[in-house]
């Protein structure tokens, strides 16, 4: 269960502790924030309102633990990520059990997400090994009017203090996918969890903490984003920002100042269907991607752009999938669940009502009950409606009937959003030719859009993010270049 056994430490009563200086503590604050249970629409848990003071606490041990962490061997950091990866996946439980009841993650996927997270943080260790372990040697005299008279050495070296901040609907994958690279890199790590999935990555943290990690080298804070989030964002101590998330990335971008930032801010990822598809497949896949976890994924299919020629008959095909889409309450592994919070489900329900009252063919009828939101195809959308810019972050999903590949191509890089897209065509040569054409990070061929594997580069463009995810691209962005170079008397040539 979660916070008993192994994770007692972690509780204080009613209320889960903060993380800091290799301690399980509580806030001088006295207050607590809330977790509200999507399903129930009741408090679930608790955790520590934390106070800027307590920010500056774990920021000053941090710098400390970090310069001590900076020394420490490169296998022995990757023997203890590895520690850490092997008690994450044997208390995958728990951590599950906590997903279920502050996201509404069916329980199936729940404790695949930790499963997963745990193989990240193994094969990032693998991984940094690798690439730290390798630096560069240059010589002068390949650069015109220069003697072999310096040579060059350069290596990677941490950056300091990683700032990460993950999202709710991935909140221990996601956590992992900062924390790890910042760790094996020889950087310190603070923790800043989202309100919805803050007991989650408590307990992922209590697995670092007993792997034997140093003191103060991790740190997890909790409390409101409006009391210590700008003050986390913008503290000196920070020196990288990694963060996924939506708007508030941008607002993050604009304060953070001279660091370097790994942002990945959502999408309204494109499905372009050919005449010429497999629409068994793109309804497949369509399913997977548009609906799978509620629709709550960056990398969701957020809008069908397909050939009218074809509409009707995958139309048919997807209302027949969705007609077999169970709904109801994560502990079920229902494919549909509720989701995040009644904010959100307002806001999806706006996009719906705009929709209706612009004219878009509703497949199925709209049907909400709290937080849970019935699975809804909508065709026939036009331009003018929100769905077919905004991301609802919820399961409903607009199709958009074109005549020209060109017209599908406008529409997807019209967006402001880049994040990726895919194609389903058996042409290889046009799906080429239409994936250079779209302005995404990335465009998936014949299958829905998708984060991993976790060691593929992840990034997007626009305002779907700064900087590119993934453990080597990840690695590398939480590292600087250092240079040492040697000056010889004369010039110097090998066999000389």
């Amino acid at each position: 269960m979660a916070g008993s056994g192994l994770f007692a430490e972690i509780l204080d009563g009613e209320a889960y502790k903060y993380y800091g200086d290799g301690e399980w503590k509580k806030s001088s604050s006295g207050k607590l924030v809330p977790i509200i249970n999507p399903t129930t629409r009741k408090v679930q848990y608790k955790v520590q309102a934390c106070t800027q003071e307590e920010v500056n606490k774990v920021m000053e041990t941090a710098k400390i633990a970090q310069k001590a962490w900076a020394k420490t061997p490169l296998w022995k950091r990757a023997e203890l990520l590895h520690r850490a990866a092997s008690i994450l996946k044997e208390h995958k439980a728990p951590i599950g059990e906590s997903l279920v009841k502050e996201i509404a993650k069916p329980a199936k996927d729940a404790i695949t997400e930790v499963v997963r997270s745990g193989d990240l943080v193994s094969y990032c260790a693998e991984e940094g090994v690798r690439i730290l372990g390798e630096g560069k040697f240059l010589v002068s005299d390949s650069f015109p009017g220069n003697d072999r008279t310096k040579y060059c050495l350069t290596s990677k070296i941490p950056l300091g203090v990683v700032l990460a901040i993950p999202p709710f609907n991935y909140p221990v994958n996601l956590a992992v996918s900062k924390i790890a690279p910042a760790l094996i890199a020889g950087n310190a790590l603070v923790l800043k969890p989202p309100t919805q999935g803050a007991v989650s990555c408590l307990h992922m943290v209590h697995c670092f903490h007993l792997a034997g990690f140093p003191k103060g080298l991790i740190s997890c804070v909790t409390g409101k984003g409006s009391e210590i989030g700008d003050f986390l964002t913008m503290h000196p101590g920070v020196n990288c920002i990694s963060f996924t998330g939506g708007d508030t990335g941008i607002a993050i971008s604009k304060k953070a100042g001279m660091i370097p930032l790994q942002m990945e801010l959502g999408g309204k990822d494109a499905c372009i269907v050919l005449e010429d598809a497999d629409l068994d497949l793109v309804a497949a896949n369509i399913i997977k991607g548009g609906f799978s976890y509620s629709g709550q994924r960056c990398t969701a299919v957020k809008v069908v752009l397909v050939m009218e020629s074809v509409a009707d008959a995958l139309v048919a095909k997807v209302n027949a999938r969705v007609a077999k889409l169970t709904v109801g309450p994560p502990e079920d592994n229902s494919d549909i669940t509720p989701v995040v919070s009644e904010s959100s489900a307002n806001f999806i329900e706006g996009l719906v009502v705009d929709a209706k009252q612009k004219g878009a063919t509703f497949c199925q009828e709209y049907k909400r009950d709290g937080n849970l939101i019935w699975p809804l195809l909508l065709d026939n959308v036009r331009p003018d409606m929100r769905i077919a810019w905004e991301e609802p972050f919820g399961p409903v999903l607009p199709v958009i009937r074109i005549t020209t590949v060109e017209e599908g191509i406008h529409h997807c890089n019209a967006s402001n959003f880049g994040l990726q897209g895919c194609v389903f065509t058996k042409d290889i040569n046009k799906a080429m030719l239409i994936g250079d054409a779209m302005e995404t990070g990335t465009v998936q061929i014949n299958s829905a859009p998708a984060r991993g594997p976790d060691h593929f580069p992840f990034q997007g463009i626009k305002d779907s993010g700064i900087g590119s995810q993934g453990i080597t691209n990840s690695i590398n962005m939480m590292t600087k270049i250092k240079t040492t170079v040697i000056n010889l008397p004369t010039p110097s040539y090998t066999m000389g």
